[in-house]
């Protein structure tokens, strides 16, 4: 009986992706005022980021009830008898650990491992689909989760943002905040370390800070996945991807759209790559 994958929303893998390995996806909350809004459900991704550039009250985000988790499981429950739990970083969202307290209060006996990705973005979705691809050849969920613990350091991602304000109002803004306080008008490129927001550079133009997202994914010398993503700059994104191409032909790139969770804290003009492979 296959293993089934279970993630949240956090890590971006577009729908078409998701429906055909067979990953369950949980969708997070976004709440704009008294609107309560299921990531990617209730409020289309365009949909977001139009009321994210309009809006004068930032939005806040929440993970669901613990009961979402439970019966997502207990459904599952019905189909297989071992399920993966793929969760983003637990430094920046609450949901790895309501992922874990869902096993607790399951109906169903059901074999479920929980693993915290330590990424966000679709550096969490490549380790996600890697997993799923698995399972559907037939690994068995120990496999599995030795594939996903393998995976993970060798996983990374580079993201260009506008401004560090999001990430700062929603409490997300990690040593990133080392950024903070410059008089110079700078982008900065952020990724994840340790689980967290983790500052690598600034550029003084966007050209400049695309030309390192270029940089940081051609100084892989195997890969495996990799993904371009953004908010509301497919321009950018598709240039991106074409220059990677070129340098991978062989390597599919994903393209992906940051999840509206994710844009509260980062903004509408986020540009990412996250790449899973090897170096030197």
């Amino acid at each position: 009986m296959t293993v089934k994958i279970v993630t949240d929303s956090l890590g971006d893998i577009p729908s078409e992706v998701a429906e055909e390995l067979g990953i369950t996806v949980i969708p997070l909350n976004v709440l704009f005022g008294e609107g309560i809004y299921r990531d990617g459900v209730d409020l289309t991704t365009e949909q977001f980021y139009q009321k994210l550039i309009k809006s004068k009250v930032l939005p806040t985000t929440q993970i669901p009830s613990l009961g979402v988790f439970v019966q997502t499981y207990d459904e599952l429950a019905e189909e297989t008898q071992e399920i993966l739990v793929i969760a983003n970083s637990h430094k920046l969202s609450a949901s790895y650990e309501a992922m874990v307290q869902a096993v607790g209060q399951m109906k169903r006996q059901c074999r479920v491992e929980v693993i915290d990705s330590q990424w966000v973005l679709m550096a969490q979705g490549l380790i996600v689909i890697a997993a799923a691809r698995a399972a559907k050849s037939g690994a068995s969920l120990d496999e599995l989760m030795a594939l996903t613990r393998k995976n993970i350091p060798r996983t990374d991602a580079r993201m260009v943002l506008d401004t560090l304000n999001y990430l700062e109002e929603g409490g997300r803004i990690g040593k990133a905040r080392a950024f903070l306080g410059s008089r110079l008008k700078v982008t900065p490129i952020l990724g994840i370390r340790d689980g967290e927001a983790f500052p690598f550079a600034r550029e003084h133009s966007r050209a400049r800070a695309i030309d390192h997202l270029y940089d940081f994914a051609t100084s892989f010398t195997h890969i495996d996945e990799m993904a371009v993503e953004h908010a509301t700059t497919p321009d950018e994104a598709e240039m991106l991807a074409k220059r990677l191409k070129a340098k991978f032909p062989k390597t599919h790139i994903y393209r992906s759209m940051v999840s509206p969770v994710i844009g509260a804290h980062v903004g509408p003009r986020v540009l990412g790559v996250a790449v899973l492979g090897d170096r030197g």
